[in-house]
């Protein structure tokens, strides 16, 4: 697992108190399609992928196509960097 993924995952489960046990969050469990993030939960996810990647999110960007997995996220945020 990558250390992008493996530190989103922490943060999740750690900081954001996701209904889910280590094992069910998986690299494609859907986080915003599911509504297992809501809309402010998602707000903080971006505000720590910002700090802690040292990237910066576009209005647009806050979406499905970037926030939805873990997958995605990884992808996003090695794309930014």
């Amino acid at each position: 697992m990558s250390a992008i993924k493996e530190s989103v995952r922490k943060y999740l489960l750690d900081e954001l108190n996701l209904p889910l046990s280590p094992e069910e969050l998986s690299d494609d469990t859907p986080l915003l399609s599911s509504r297992l993030i809501d809309s402010i939960s998602a707000l903080l996810l971006v505000e720590f992928l910002e700090k802690e990647f040292k990237i910066e999110f576009q209005p647009h960007e806050v979406n499905n196509d970037n926030l939805d997995s873990l997958q995605l996220i990884d992808q996003f945020v090695q794309g930014k960097q």
